[in-house]
Protein backbone atom coordinates (compact mmCIF):
# COMPACT_ATOMS: atom_id res chain seq x y z
CA UNK A 1 0.00 0.00 0.00
CA UNK A 2 1.44 3.36 -1.08
CA UNK A 3 0.29 6.42 0.84
CA UNK A 4 -0.26 9.51 -1.33
CA UNK A 5 -1.05 12.99 -0.08
CA UNK A 6 -3.96 14.66 -1.90
CA UNK A 7 -3.17 18.37 -1.96
CA UNK A 8 -6.57 19.94 -1.48
CA UNK A 9 -8.50 21.56 1.35
CA UNK A 10 -11.80 20.87 -0.45
CA UNK A 11 -13.80 18.01 1.08
CA UNK A 12 -15.85 17.74 -2.14
CA UNK A 13 -12.76 17.39 -4.33
CA UNK A 14 -11.07 14.94 -1.93
CA UNK A 15 -14.16 12.72 -1.92
CA UNK A 16 -14.31 12.71 -5.73
CA UNK A 17 -10.62 11.88 -6.13
CA UNK A 18 -10.82 9.05 -3.59
CA UNK A 19 -13.84 7.57 -5.36
CA UNK A 20 -12.27 7.85 -8.83
CA UNK A 21 -9.04 6.21 -7.71
CA UNK A 22 -10.71 3.59 -5.49
CA UNK A 23 -10.17 0.79 -8.08
CA UNK A 24 -6.43 1.13 -7.50
CA UNK A 25 -6.09 -1.09 -4.47
CA UNK A 26 -2.42 -0.27 -3.91
CA UNK A 27 -3.04 3.44 -3.29
CA UNK A 28 -4.04 4.95 0.05
CA UNK A 29 -5.05 8.59 -0.36
CA UNK A 30 -4.66 10.79 2.71
CA UNK A 31 -5.54 14.44 3.15
CA UNK A 32 -3.27 17.29 4.16
CA UNK A 33 -4.34 17.13 7.80
CA UNK A 34 -3.50 13.43 8.03
CA UNK A 35 -0.15 14.23 6.41
CA UNK A 36 0.53 16.73 9.18
CA UNK A 37 0.58 19.76 6.86
CA UNK A 38 -1.19 22.70 8.54
CA UNK A 39 -3.00 25.29 6.46
CA UNK A 40 -0.84 28.25 5.51
CA UNK A 41 -1.66 31.60 3.88
CA UNK A 42 1.09 30.88 1.35
CA UNK A 43 -1.03 28.16 -0.24
CA UNK A 44 -3.28 30.73 -1.87
CA UNK A 45 -0.42 32.17 -3.92
CA UNK A 46 0.77 28.86 -5.38
CA UNK A 47 -1.68 28.69 -8.30
CA UNK A 48 -0.40 31.81 -10.04
CA UNK A 49 0.11 30.46 -13.56
CA UNK A 50 -1.83 30.71 -16.82
CA UNK A 51 -2.38 26.99 -17.48
CA UNK A 52 -4.03 24.21 -15.49
CA UNK A 53 -0.95 22.04 -15.96
CA UNK A 54 1.41 24.62 -14.48
CA UNK A 55 -0.88 25.26 -11.52
CA UNK A 56 -1.35 21.56 -10.75
CA UNK A 57 2.41 20.96 -10.81
CA UNK A 58 3.10 24.06 -8.72
CA UNK A 59 0.66 22.86 -6.07
CA UNK A 60 2.09 19.32 -6.08
CA UNK A 61 5.63 20.66 -5.79
CA UNK A 62 4.67 23.03 -2.97
CA UNK A 63 3.28 20.26 -0.80
CA UNK A 64 5.91 17.71 -1.86
CA UNK A 65 8.47 20.05 -0.29
CA UNK A 66 6.53 19.66 2.96
CA UNK A 67 6.05 15.88 2.96
CA UNK A 68 8.22 12.79 2.38
CA UNK A 69 5.28 11.10 0.62
CA UNK A 70 4.15 11.27 -3.02
CA UNK A 71 1.83 14.24 -3.54
CA UNK A 72 -1.12 14.43 -5.93
CA UNK A 73 -2.70 17.75 -6.87
CA UNK A 74 -5.08 19.02 -9.49
CA UNK A 75 -6.22 22.28 -10.99
CA UNK A 76 -9.51 22.49 -12.79
CA UNK A 77 -12.02 24.96 -14.11
CA UNK A 78 -14.60 25.81 -16.70
CA UNK A 79 -13.66 27.46 -20.01
CA UNK A 80 -16.48 29.18 -21.92
CA UNK A 81 -15.87 29.78 -25.62
CA UNK A 82 -17.78 33.03 -26.00
CA UNK A 83 -15.86 34.46 -23.03
CA UNK A 84 -12.51 33.68 -24.64
CA UNK A 85 -11.92 30.70 -22.36
CA UNK A 86 -12.82 32.49 -19.11
CA UNK A 87 -13.12 31.86 -16.22
CA UNK A 88 -10.43 29.23 -16.97
CA UNK A 89 -7.70 28.96 -14.35
CA UNK A 90 -9.46 31.68 -12.36
CA UNK A 91 -12.68 29.67 -12.02
CA UNK A 92 -12.47 29.44 -8.23
CA UNK A 93 -11.62 33.15 -7.91
CA UNK A 94 -13.87 34.38 -10.72
CA UNK A 95 -16.15 36.51 -8.56
CA UNK A 96 -13.26 38.21 -6.79
CA UNK A 97 -14.97 37.56 -3.44
CA UNK A 98 -12.18 36.83 -0.99
CA UNK A 99 -14.60 37.02 1.93
CA UNK A 100 -16.55 33.92 0.88
CA UNK A 101 -15.89 30.20 0.83
CA UNK A 102 -17.61 26.91 0.07
CA UNK A 103 -21.13 27.04 -1.33
CA UNK A 104 -21.37 30.81 -0.87
CA UNK A 105 -18.34 31.35 -3.09
CA UNK A 106 -19.77 28.88 -5.62
CA UNK A 107 -22.96 30.94 -5.68
CA UNK A 108 -21.09 34.18 -6.29
CA UNK A 109 -19.06 32.63 -9.10
CA UNK A 110 -22.15 31.16 -10.74
CA UNK A 111 -24.00 34.47 -10.50
CA UNK A 112 -21.18 36.33 -12.25
CA UNK A 113 -20.93 33.70 -14.97
CA UNK A 114 -24.67 33.98 -15.66
CA UNK A 115 -24.34 37.77 -15.71
CA UNK A 116 -21.52 37.61 -18.26
CA UNK A 117 -23.58 35.24 -20.43
CA UNK A 118 -26.81 37.25 -20.19
CA UNK A 119 -28.45 37.41 -23.61
CA UNK A 120 -26.13 34.83 -25.16
CA UNK A 121 -28.17 32.09 -26.93
CA UNK A 122 -27.69 28.48 -25.84
CA UNK A 123 -26.02 27.60 -29.14
CA UNK A 124 -23.18 29.97 -28.24
CA UNK A 125 -22.81 28.96 -24.59
CA UNK A 126 -20.48 26.06 -25.34
CA UNK A 127 -17.42 25.31 -23.28
CA UNK A 128 -15.60 22.64 -21.37
CA UNK A 129 -14.42 21.64 -17.98
CA UNK A 130 -10.67 20.99 -17.84
CA UNK A 131 -8.68 19.16 -15.17
CA UNK A 132 -4.93 18.74 -14.93
CA UNK A 133 -3.86 16.11 -12.39
CA UNK A 134 -0.22 16.14 -11.28
CA UNK A 135 1.88 13.95 -9.04
CA UNK A 136 5.36 14.51 -7.62
CA UNK A 137 7.19 11.48 -6.25
CA UNK A 138 9.78 11.62 -3.45
CA UNK A 139 12.58 11.01 -5.96
CA UNK A 140 11.54 14.09 -7.95
CA UNK A 141 9.78 12.31 -10.80
CA UNK A 142 6.73 14.26 -11.98
CA UNK A 143 3.77 13.44 -14.19
CA UNK A 144 0.69 15.35 -15.39
CA UNK A 145 -2.50 14.00 -16.98
CA UNK A 146 -5.24 16.18 -18.48
CA UNK A 147 -8.93 15.44 -18.94
CA UNK A 148 -11.71 17.49 -20.56
CA UNK A 149 -15.49 17.32 -20.78
CA UNK A 150 -17.44 19.29 -23.39
CA UNK A 151 -20.74 20.89 -22.47
CA UNK A 152 -23.08 23.87 -22.49
CA UNK A 153 -23.64 26.50 -19.78
CA UNK A 154 -27.35 26.77 -19.01
CA UNK A 155 -29.12 29.99 -18.09
CA UNK A 156 -30.24 28.60 -14.73
CA UNK A 157 -28.97 25.84 -12.42
CA UNK A 158 -30.35 22.31 -12.51
CA UNK A 159 -29.73 19.75 -9.79
CA UNK A 160 -28.39 19.95 -6.27
CA UNK A 161 -25.42 17.63 -6.64
CA UNK A 162 -21.77 18.37 -7.32
CA UNK A 163 -20.15 21.69 -6.51
CA UNK A 164 -18.74 24.75 -8.22
CA UNK A 165 -20.36 25.34 -11.61
CA UNK A 166 -21.79 21.80 -11.81
CA UNK A 167 -25.51 22.75 -11.73
CA UNK A 168 -24.99 25.06 -14.72
CA UNK A 169 -22.93 22.65 -16.84
CA UNK A 170 -25.03 20.48 -19.16
CA UNK A 171 -23.34 17.39 -20.61
CA UNK A 172 -25.16 16.75 -23.91
CA UNK A 173 -24.33 13.05 -24.08
CA UNK A 174 -25.93 12.55 -20.66
CA UNK A 175 -28.79 15.01 -21.16
CA UNK A 176 -28.14 16.27 -17.63
CA UNK A 177 -25.98 18.68 -15.70
CA UNK A 178 -23.21 17.57 -13.38
CA UNK A 179 -25.54 18.73 -10.63
CA UNK A 180 -28.16 16.17 -11.73
CA UNK A 181 -25.91 13.19 -12.37
CA UNK A 182 -25.17 10.54 -9.77
CA UNK A 183 -21.61 10.68 -8.39
CA UNK A 184 -20.73 7.51 -10.33
CA UNK A 185 -22.04 8.90 -13.64
CA UNK A 186 -20.33 12.22 -13.06
CA UNK A 187 -17.00 10.50 -12.36
CA UNK A 188 -17.37 8.42 -15.53
CA UNK A 189 -17.90 11.46 -17.76
CA UNK A 190 -16.10 14.27 -15.99
CA UNK A 191 -12.84 16.04 -16.70
CA UNK A 192 -11.57 15.04 -13.26
CA UNK A 193 -12.55 11.41 -13.77
CA UNK A 194 -10.65 11.25 -17.06
CA UNK A 195 -7.55 12.99 -15.71
CA UNK A 196 -7.41 10.98 -12.48
CA UNK A 197 -7.92 7.61 -14.19
CA UNK A 198 -5.05 8.40 -16.55
CA UNK A 199 -2.92 9.41 -13.59
CA UNK A 200 -3.96 6.26 -11.73
CA UNK A 201 -2.74 4.12 -14.62
CA UNK A 202 0.58 5.92 -14.61
CA UNK A 203 0.93 5.56 -10.83
CA UNK A 204 0.09 1.86 -10.96
CA UNK A 205 3.15 1.32 -13.14
CA UNK A 206 5.45 3.92 -11.60
CA UNK A 207 4.87 2.59 -8.08
CA UNK A 208 4.71 -1.07 -9.16
CA UNK A 209 1.10 -1.19 -8.08
CA UNK A 210 -1.76 -2.75 -9.97
CA UNK A 211 -5.34 -1.66 -10.46
CA UNK A 212 -7.74 -3.90 -8.58
CA UNK A 213 -11.36 -4.75 -9.24
CA UNK A 214 -11.55 -2.82 -12.50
Amino acid sequence: MTRIVVATRSAHKLREIRQILSPYAGLELIDLDDAGIPESPGEDAVEAFETFEENALAKARYFAARSPLPVLADDSGICVDVLGGAPGVRSKRFSGRTDLGGSELDGANNALLLERLSGVPESERTGRYVCAAAVVLPDGIEHVSVGTCEGVVLNQPRGAGGFGYDPLFLVPEAGATFGELSPADKDRLSHRGKAMRALGEWLAHALDGSPGNR
